[in-house]
């Protein structure tokens, strides 16, 4: 459970939260951490099905486009320049 606060009062809490995650039923998501984080926050946690792969590939390929999402902000984040100058803080630009 504390691990789960420190991650919404130092993250979350700054970036935003879920309403709902679609997730392919990898035993990480239904772990302590997770049930007692999804409590907290308040989002849905979905399973996909087992026979329905389909949905398994769209979460994947989101998870895949949300990684490539937060590289390039990691890698830019630094040489951004707004029209204060550069910034240091990549988590300001995000959306």
């Amino acid at each position: 459970m504390d691990t789960a606060l420190l991650l919404w009062n130092n993250i979350i809490s700054t970036c935003g939260v879920p309403k709902i995650i679609v997730s392919d039923r990898d035993p990480k998501f239904t772990s302590e951490f997770w049930t007692n984080l999804y409590d907290i926050i308040g989002t849905k946690l979905v399973f996909s099905t087992a026979y329905h792969p389909y949905t398994d590939r769209l979460a994947e390929r989101m998870i895949q486009t949300m990684e490539d999402i937060l590289r390039r902000f990691c890698a830019y984040g630094l040489e951004y320049k707004d029209h204060e100058g550069y910034t240091h803080e990549w988590v300001t630009l995000l959306p």
